[in-house]
């Protein structure tokens, strides 16, 4: 369990469970778009609430390979780059939005949201929050929050052995010390580490 107040991460079985459980719910598309986002790429849920559709297309329709965070959307307003590089975000993104373009016409307002809640608003970070919640229930993961998917991101990296100032890069975060503390190690990664000692 984590310590008192933080997101649970998931473990992988929960996590398949998390995407099956979204994949057969109202609003699929949107909603694996929206937790790979975090789970994929470590976003806050308000910045995954403020994301316009010019953030992950360009001018000519095409995914982009970065998205710029601005400082207004990001924790401390430090801005940065996430990657739109990983073939599952990119896969759920583009199905995704191949369904907008299909209700909404061929040519999209890439100032848009790129989430729409079911009245067609954006997103707020408090219901994108909720929205989170409510997967994670759904799923049957206890303690799962908007956050889990971003400690999730965190510690598959450093379990996977990327360095700790790479991780704070892609996080945001000014500390490695603060990155280090996301990371939540299961022991069965514990019980590896101590058999491979020499």
């Amino acid at each position: 369990m984590p310590a008192r107040g933080k997101a649970r991460v998931p473990s992988e079985v929960e996590l398949k469970r998390l995407f099956s459980v979204t994949r057969a719910g109202p609003h699929a598309l949107r909603n694996v778009a929206m937790l790979m986002t975090s789970y994929k790429l470590g976003l806050r849920a308000k910045e995954i609430a403020t994301l316009t559709i010019r953030d992950v297309l360009d001018e000519q329709g095409r995914l982009r390979e970065e998205c710029s965070l601005s400082a207004a959307c990001t924790k401390g307003g430090k801005p940065r780059i996430a990657f739109l590089t990983n073939p599952t975000v990119r896969a759920a993104l583009k199905s995704y939005l191949d369904k907008r373009r299909e209700l909404e016409g061929i040519l999209f307002n890439l100032e848009a949201a790129l989430f729409k809640t079911q009245r067609g608003s954006s997103f707020s970070p408090n219901t994108c929050q909720q929205m989170f919640h409510k997967l994670h229930e759904r799923a049957g993961i206890v303690g799962g929050r908007s956050h889990s998917g971003r400690r999730f991101f965190a510690t598959t990296l450093i379990s996977k052995g990327v360095d700790l100032k790479a991780v704070a890069t892609l996080m945001g975060h000014s500390s490695v010390s603060l990155t280090a503390s996301y990371a939540q190690d299961c022991p069965q990664r514990l019980r590896l580490i101590v058999a491979e000692l020499l």
